[in-house]
């Protein structure tokens, strides 16, 4: 909404678009103030198609129209007018992106719920009374860490889908931080793992992001986590 309004604004900056019902001529791009002006209508476009996906163009070409010559007489809506219908939108659209929002999660639940159960009957797959799911790809020989100890580990982090939305094998680079500062699947895993194992991490959506995800994680994600324990409590 933030973005409309600045494009909104922008829109008083632009010349007065003919009313006519023929089609006008294409008009020049010989000046620098015509190359401006065409460029900020092609700009503010381009935004307007993303936040005003529902834009009536006969009524928004005569909002700026009326902006521009800045009549006030001539003008069919009050600020406070405008005010009201930008809050209203934004209500509507903020339910509607809710309600998509609410449709994923349950998809995604479901489709981990299904990956899980079924994940759950493979050879050497452990589940536990959280339901977290590890399996030990390589067995280490060192101690096993608490909660509150720190661990240096490598890992890859993928969607049930097999994509890859993180990794510190592609970075290049292990990562070290407090067992107690990561997502519930985390901090139970790694408490499971030896010092030099590597297992695989099937951590359902309630122990990870849960139905907020995050900017990379959809809501009620299952995610599957490839670790390696590398080293606990590293000077």
């Amino acid at each position: 909404m933030k973005k409309t309004l600045i494009a909104l604004t922008v829109a008083g900056a632009l010349a007065g678009c003919s009313s006519s019902q023929e089609t006008p001529p294409e008009p020049k791009l010989d000046t620098n103030d015509q190359k401006v002006s065409y460029g900020m209508g092609l700009v503010m476009g381009e935004r307007m198609g993303n936040d005003l996906p529902d834009l009536q163009m006969d009524q928004f070409l005569q909002g700026i129209q009326h902006g521009h010559a800045g009549d006030e007489e001539q003008t069919r809506m009050s600020r406070e007018e405008i005010q009201q219908a930008l809050m209203a939108y934004q209500a509507e659209m903020q339910e509607q992106a809710g309600a998509k929002q609410q449709e994923l999660a349950q998809k995604n639940l479901e489709a981990g719920e299904t990956f899980l159960a079924e994940n759950a009957e493979r050879d050497g797959v452990e589940t536990t009374d959280s339901g977290l799911q590890y399996e030990i790809i390589e067995e280490g020989e060192g101690e096993t860490p608490s909660a509150e100890d720190q661990v240096r580990v490598h890992y890859t982090g993928e969607l049930i889908s097999g994509e890859v939305f993180d990794s510190s094998r592609e970075r290049g680079e292990p990562v070290t931080f407090g067992l107690n500062q990561v997502i519930p699947g985390w901090t139970e895993g790694l408490q499971l793992m030896k010092e030099g194992s590597r297992a695989k991490l099937y951590i359902p959506a309630e122990l990870a992001y849960g139905p907020g995800g995050n900017q990379r994680i959809g809501p009620n994600e299952t995610l599957v986590f490839d670790v390696e324990l590398l080293e606990i409590n590293p000077e």
